[in-house]
C-alpha cells in the first residue's frame, strides 16, 4: 500500500490519477498535504503537481465523459469531502474501463451515485451563492463581498461575476477557506487578506460614505414597505434560508 499526497488543487489531484496508472499503483491511498500522515504499513509519496500530466488526463476524460463530465468531477471536488479523491478516483477509472459508455449515467454504481449526490448539492450552493452575494462600495473603490458556503465553490462562481460585473473592480472573500477572489477590470486572481478579523471589526472605517447612505435607505424602504399582517416566515425561508441572511442588508 502506497500514500500519495497532493497540493488539495484539482491538478495536484489529476496528476496523482496519471501516476496511480502510469505506475499501475495497487491499493494507493490518495490525501491531502496537511493531511499526510506517517504510514505503519506502506511508503509515502508527495505527488508534485504537474500541469502536462493534468492535461493529458483532461483531454482523456473530456473524450470519455464530454465537457458535462468535467464539469460534474469539479463539482464533485469542491465538495471536500473526506472521501472526494477516492470516489472521483474510482470513477475515473471505471469511465477508461469502459470505453464508449458514459459511466456518470449508471447509478448501479455506488462511486458513481456518491458523486451524482455531491454535483447536485454543490450545484444548489453555487447557484445561492450567486443569487444572495451583496458587494459593498469600500472607501478604495473597490466592491468586496464576504462568503462562508458549505463547499469550496468560489472557484465555480468566477465565470458568473466576471461576466456580470466587467466594469468594476470586485473581491469576493471566504471566510471560511481564508482565500478571495479579486477581479481587477482585466482578470481574476486568487488572493489572501491579512489579519482579516481586525479588518472586518470596524465596517464603517473601510466602507465608502455612499454605500453607508445607501445601506441606511435600502433598510429603511424594506422597512416601510414591510406589510406585517401578509408576513409568512414559513414561505420566506423556503426561499432565502436563514443561513444567507448574513449577506442580505436588510437582514441585518
Amino acid at each position: 500500500m502506497i500514500q500519495l499526497s497532493y497540493d488539495n488543487t484539482f491538478e495536484g489531484l489529476l496528476t496523482v490519477i496519471f501516476e496511480i496508472y502510469e505506475y499501475k499503483y495497487v491499493d494507493a491511498i490518495i490525501v491531502k498535504t496537511e493531511y499526510n500522515q506517517k504510514s505503519l504499513f506502506g511508503e509515502r509519496t508527495i505527488v508534485i503537481t504537474n500541469v502536462d500530466k493534468a492535461n493529458r488526463v483532461l483531454i482523456k476524460l473530456e473524450s470519455l465523459l464530454g465537457k458535462e463530465g468535467i464539469r460534474q468531477l469539479l463539482y464533485a471536488f469542491a465538495s471536500e469531502d473526506e472521501s472526494v479523491e477516492k470516489i472521483i478516483a474510482n470513477v475515473i477509472f471505471y469511465a477508461i474501463s469502459c470505453k464508449g459508455k458514459n459511466v456518470l449515467h449508471d447509478y448501479s454504481n455506488n462511486d458513481v451515485l456518491q458523486l451524482s449526490k455531491w454535483v447536485k448539492s454543490v450545484g444548489r450552493e453555487k447557484h445561492r451563492m450567486e443569487a444572495f452575494v451583496r458587494f459593498e462600495l469600500l472607501k478604495d473603490e473597490i466592491y468586496f463581498a464576504k462568503i462562508c458556503p458549505d463547499f469550496d465553490v468560489l472557484p465555480l462562481i468566477i465565470n458568473h461575476f466576471k461576466e456580470r460585473y466587467q466594469d468594476q473592480k470586485w473581491l469576493i472573500y471566504d471566510e471560511r477557506r481564508k482565500y478571495g477572489i479579486f477581479y481587477d477590470l482585466h482578470e481574476v486572481e486568487i488572493v489572501t487578506l491579512p489579519d482579516q478579523n481586525k479588518l472586518f471589526q470596524n465596517r464603517d472605517a473601510i466602507l465608502h460614505d455612499t454605500e453607508i447612505n445607501y445601506q441606511n435607505l435600502w433598510i429603511e424602504y424594506f422597512d416601510h414597505t414591510n406589510i406585517k399582517e401578509r408576513k409568512n416566515t414559513k414561505l420566506h425561508l423556503q426561499h432565502v434560508p436563514k443561513r444567507y441572511w448574513r449577506y442580505l442588508t436588510e437582514k441585518r
